[in-house]
């Protein structure tokens, strides 16, 4: 996962607020650390927002349960994300997912952020947000990768 990389790709033209993450080879980068998983969970609540998700479908996509409303407004403050691999592989799925946006239509935010909500024929005309709720980590492993066969990859 290019942590750094994502970070930048949120942020765009803000600087990057963390330095951990943006200096260093994802390699290197340990996500055992609370700093990198707190880090991780103030960008994907960003791509929440970007993306117009409901709180609903934001606990979806993350595996939690309707009843943990109050962790997405401690993860836009900071909070490190839970250290599980469920969790781990679930943001750097929508992280890729982002990643694959932005180089496909690097020139237009509306498609880019609307993507998730329009419907796809790959996907029997749903839209990849439906896919993801519905078939879980499955469904965002299956909406990555459809990204990376329509790059080329």
């Amino acid at each position: 996962m290019h942590i750094e990389h994502s970070l930048c790709i949120i942020e765009h033209k803000e600087r990057c607020s963390t330095m951990l993450l943006t200096q260093t080879r994802p390699s290197e980068i340990n996500l055992h650390s609370t700093e990198a998983r707190s880090a991780l969970a103030k960008m994907i609540i960003k791509l929440f927002t970007r993306w117009e998700l409901s709180t609903s479908d934001q606990l979806e996509l993350l595996g939690l349960s309707p009843k943990s409303r109050g962790l997405l407004a401690k993860y836009a403050k900071g909070e490190a994300l839970p250290e599980g691999r469920d969790s781990l592989d679930r943001v750097g799925f929508l992280l890729a997912i982002h990643k694959s946006l932005r180089l496909l239509y690097p020139y237009n935010p509306e498609i880019r952020y609307s993507w998730v909500n329009r419907r796809n024929t790959a996907f029997n005309n749903l839209t990849p947000l439906t896919v993801m709720k519905e078939q879980g980590i499955i469904g965002l492993a299956r909406v990555a990768r459809y990204l990376d066969y329509y790059r080329g990859l």
